[in-house]
């Protein structure tokens, strides 16, 4: 008897669970087991794939680019306007929030794979000068510059590398 016999299901390369006829036809507990497994595998395939808000359900997706004076942020906004988003900056955290409403206002007849509603976003930006913190927005892309604060700026110390490999 081979072991693969003993277990009651078995993944295939399709990632589905069979059983053997036999056993799944003898017991109904087998098949609903069977169906739960499906259904969580369902729901959880996929958790960590990009979605239509970007990876994880983070929205909007952003870039962060730090130089050796300033924060750049840039997020993609499409189909919004400047008036619908907010920038806020609060104890060197950045704050985009903001709402995306739907066009049409009969949504019983319509079809839609867009997304629709509130959104914010915090990215910690350490050593920010808020009173300096300034927002574009054009053709759907919000760009945030934040310059760091000198206070920030002075406490980076450059450490150096020996080269011997012995330290002093």
């Amino acid at each position: 008897m081979n072991v693969r016999d003993l277990v009651p299901w078995a993944r295939t390369s399709d990632g589905d669970r069979n059983l053997p006829a036999s056993q799944e036809a003898a017991s109904p507990l087998f098949t609903l087991h069977r169906e739960m497994n499906r259904l969580f595998d369902d729901v959880f395939r996929d958790f960590a794939a990009p979605t239509l808000w970007g990876r994880g359900g983070a929205w909007p997706q952003v870039e962060v680019e730090e130089a050796d004076n300033e924060y750049r942020v840039t997020a993609e906004l499409p189909g919004l306007d400047e008036k619908d988003v907010e920038v806020l900056v609060q104890d060197d955290v950045l704050i985009l929030r903001g709402e995306k409403r739907a066009e049409t206002t009969d949504r019983a007849r319509a079809f839609s794979e867009r997304v629709y509603g509130r959104f914010e976003r915090r990215l910690a930006l350490d050593g920010v000068d808020e009173a300096g913190v300034k927002a574009t927005f054009r053709n759907g892309v919000l760009t945030v510059t934040a310059p760091k604060s000198a206070q920030s700026q002075d406490r980076v110390r450059k450490i150096p590398i020996n080269s011997s490999g012995t330290t002093h």
